[in-house]
């Protein structure tokens, strides 16, 4: 356990931290399975026991990573657009863009930063805001807001575990895992029952 611990705390005391921080959020922005909020969040649970890395330091990598991969997914989109393939022509699919692109519309502001803290969600709606024509410098802008607004979540989330479990880096930073993956489940379910009820409404 000691030699875990040694290694975790090398690993937050590299300066290779920042880079890697950035590629990650970046990978993340068009790659989901890549766990960005796994490295900030961890960092942040250890640097509440150690005082390193430098939080700000890190937050502002990690924010600049995300909305450069944010603005990649919204790239492709629109690279992509609605209507290449022929599978995106059909009448439902042709529908649900529809929708979407309306959605965008009206509470576009709001749909792109709530999906930045959901990790398929934000590659769905950056890759419809491209395809769809959403304007890129209200994109750009909100991209990021987005991260930054993600950035000091996830560090919040870290510094609340280490201050928990101080002088224990390595369980901090797990139970700051451990509590990032479980609000984000919460969130994903609130999200469905809502949409379960919209449905059902309509």
């Amino acid at each position: 356990m000691d030699v875990i611990s040694d290694l975790v705390l090398q690993a937050v005391a590299s300066p290779w931290l920042y880079l890697a921080m950035f590629a990650v959020a970046v990978i993340d922005g068009f790659f989901p399975p890549v766990p960005s909020e796994t490295v900030l969040v961890a960092s942040a649970a250890v640097a509440a026991s150690t005082g390193r890395p430098d939080l700000v330091a890190l937050g502002l990598v990690a924010a600049a990573g995300a909305a450069a991969g944010d603005n990649i997914a919204f790239a492709v989109g629109r690279r992509t657009g609605s209507a290449r393939f022929a599978w995106m022509r059909r009448p439902r699919v042709a529908g649900a863009l529809a929708r979407a692109g309306a959605a965008l519309d009206r509470r576009g502001a709001g749909l792109i930063l709530g999906a930045r803290f959901i990790p398929v969600g934000r590659v769905a709606v950056n890759l419809s805001a491209g395809a769809l024509a959403y304007p890129w410098r209200r994109f750009a802008l909100l991209s990021v807001a987005a991260g930054l607004c993600w950035a000091a979540y996830s560090i919040g989330i870290g510094l609340l575990a280490g201050a928990w479990l101080k002088d224990q880096p390595l369980l901090s930073a797990t139970l700051g895992v451990v509590l990032a993956v479980g609000i984000g489940l919460l969130v994903d379910r609130l999200l469905a029952v809502r949409a379960r009820r919209v449905t059902a409404s309509a």
